[in-house]
């Protein structure tokens, strides 16, 4: 007993108080949060990448041009959809007023005046369903194969979602269960009901796995690359662009790992403390049998 509180005592310091300012900076009276930022610097970082994969594919430009506005409309209106519908559709969809509140980044009160929020409340699940609805119009647009456009927006995804989860971080939102472990964090900022105890910063978890991630899906497309330009070898055929593996592969990684940290996370809505898989694990296992799927579809063409 006396050796354990000596070890509490001695981990205690190594808790991280989290306690950032929310707000990047400030334009007139506009606040720029951190969140905001990590998104667009997320897109931005993806946006270049796929670029480079569409001419070190030799995918004509006027057909790049198009895509950043389709998946930025369609992880936006997928996210916030998704956060809406399936996290607090008893709120949302509850009166005129609220289902308003979904499409625009204010909250209403009860005296009638408008508080800008921004959009307080996106789901990834959401988002990647949005994307891909994007993307199905985007390939009917511009007639391209859409497993490739699958597979090249699969090679930048992570990048997108390790941002995200850097953004959920600066917000203190998404925390993790209590624990004493001694790199717990302490979110300040969050609720003040969780603000004083040591808890998993999940965000921080997803958001290294995600940038794993970045170099994994990189690894297999250099080797599909190094056929393609010569070194030919059979077993990295594999691997091309347009097989849908990319597709499958991001879809089976990260949803594979999200499913799992879901267990050191708290729940996000009540309702969520009497199931066996909280939403964000029920919502995992569809994705992640999608990924597969499309990984098998690959290996037998």
């Amino acid at each position: 007993m006396v050796l354990s509180s000596l070890i509490l005592i001695i981990l205690q310091p190594l808790y991280i108080v989290w306690q950032p300012d929310e707000i990047a900076f400030h334009l007139g009276p506009l606040a720029i949060r951190w969140y905001s930022l990590c998104w667009l610097l997320g897109l931005v970082l993806a946006y270049f990448m796929v670029r480079w994969l569409y001419k070190d594919q030799k995918i004509k430009d006027e057909l790049f041009d198009p895509l950043f506005i389709y998946c930025f409309l369609g992880i936006l209106i997928g996210a916030r959809l998704g956060h809406c519908l399936f996290y607090e559709p008893e709120y949302w969809l509850s009166s005129w007023q609220h289902i308003l509140e979904i499409f625009i980044p204010v909250r209403i009160t009860a005296d009638g005046s408008w508080n800008f929020t921004g959009y307080a409340g996106l789901a990834s699940h959401g988002g990647t369903l949005g994307l891909m609805i994007a993307l199905w119009l985007y390939c009917r647009s511009t007639k391209l194969n859409i497993w490739q456009v699958l597979d090249n927006i699969a090679i930048a995804t992570p990048i997108t979602a390790c941002f995200i989860r850097l953004g959920n971080l600066m917000n203190s939102e998404i925390v993790g269960k209590v624990t004493d472990v001694p790199w717990a964090f302490l979110f300040v900022n969050g609720d003040p009901a969780i603000a004083g105890e040591p808890r998993h910063p999940g965000q921080l978890y997803e958001a290294l796995a995600y940038f794993c991630f970045i170099f994994v899906m990189l690894w297999f497309y250099q080797k599909s690359r190094k056929d393609r330009v010569g070194e030919k070898k059979p077993e990295n055929r594999r691997f091309e662009v347009g097989t849908g593996f990319y597709f499958g592969l991001v879809l089976t990684l990260i949803f594979t790992f999200r499913f799992f940290i879901e267990y050191t996370k708290e729940i996000q809505v009540e309702k969520e403390a009497d199931y066996l898989l909280n939403i964000g694990q029920l919502l995992s296992i569809p994705f992640v049998i999608i990924g597969v799927i499309c990984m098998f579809r690959r290996k037998k063409q």
